[in-house]
């Protein structure tokens, strides 16, 4: 069952609230590590007591980060099973959560956001860890399929969802067979999504991945060796890189949601980067995508950004919310 609707959510943190996540984020303050650790008990062995006197947890350990997921998805999202195979990409629940926000705004636009069943979303490259349906659902009760183009990934997804029995209804997984296609053999004919939504991989080669990765656990302060086993648990290859990197991905992404165009209300898409955008609005300029958007986030000192468009004008996208949502 959802639980969290429409009002911004009172935080069980203590601390200062990060006033750059979003109002409804439930993820604003800083970690209540009692609550959290009173809930999932193997996250109180990375827990310590930093210079400045705070509770918090080594961010380059990745057991205490995926501890410290474990904890926050059972403490917030009543999830009793969450894990992932070793090297798979942990992400962090404040930004995904965000991400899910921002688009239950887009929906809406200013009315009120659907929730329910009736709202149904397509995660492109749902990786191992489900998270994005996961939060999606028990936030506003949507309906999920993840796409992957990884088995391993999606059996992983699936058996989250077996062992949560209440999400089994609710979140489903398709295989992407083509390593070239996005929507192609996943979208099935007059089959409809409210959104559909990603978080790219934007490096263009392993190499810039691999110097990416190190560029941040040195920045981190972290050792040579450190570094070199963090390398092993950043993500798989699918996830982290893409020839052209993401502008080649949302490139192609753009051009193949073409002919789906009647079967999506709103196509979305993470940009990490801001120079990636011009190029980005000239193909959907290209395309004649009939409403685009672009949605600022940020999480600490990183700017992210939601690309979003559709090719429906606002009396068909007026239509769309009320043939499927009863607004």
């Amino acid at each position: 069952m959802p639980i969290n609707r429409n009002r911004p959510q009172k935080s069980t943190n203590n601390g200062p609230e990060k006033q750059n996540l979003h109002p409804r984020n439930p993820h604003r303050s800083q970690y209540n590590f009692r609550e959290l650790t009173s809930s999932t008990r193997e996250l109180a062995r990375f827990v310590f007591v930093n210079d400045h006197k705070n509770e918090t947890v080594d961010f380059t350990n990745p057991d205490a980060v995926k501890a410290l997921n474990k904890a926050l998805l059972k403490h917030f999202y009543k999830i009793q099973y969450w894990d992932i195979p070793p090297g798979y990409l942990c992400p962090p629940i404040p930004g995904r959560a965000d991400y899910i926000h921002y688009l239950a705004d887009l929906l809406a636009d200013t009315e009120k956001i659907p929730n329910g069943e009736e709202v149904t979303g397509l995660d492109i490259g749902t990786g191992a860890n489900c998270v994005y349906p996961i939060i999606g659902h028990q936030t506003y009760g949507w309906h999920f399929i993840g796409t992957d183009v990884d088995p391993k990934a999606l059996r992983s997804a699936q058996e989250i969802i077996d062992r949560n029995t209440a999400l089994a209804p609710s979140i489903g997984f398709r295989l992407q067979p083509s390593a070239t296609d996005i929507f192609t053999g996943i979208m099935q004919p007059a089959e409809k999504f409210d959104f559909t939504m990603c978080n790219p991989p934007f490096h263009a080669s392993p190499s810039e991945a691999l110097a990416g990765t190190q560029r941040k656990w040195k920045n981190l302060g972290q050792d040579d060796m450190k570094r070199k086993q963090a390398l092993n648990f950043g993500g798989q290859n699918a996830e982290l890189w893409y020839p052209g990197g993401e502008l080649a991905f949302i490139t192609k992404m753009i051009e193949q949601s073409v002919p789906f165009g009647r079967q999506c209300l709103w196509f979305t898409t993470l940009v990490s980067k801001k120079t990636t955008l011009p190029r980005l609005y000239q193909t959907l300029r290209n395309v004649k995508a009939h409403d685009v958007k672009t949605i600022e986030m940020a999480q600490g000192q990183k700017i992210s950004r939601i690309l979003a468009w559709s090719f429906m004008n606002p009396e068909e996208q007026n239509q769309w919310k009320q043939e499927r949502w009863k607004v």
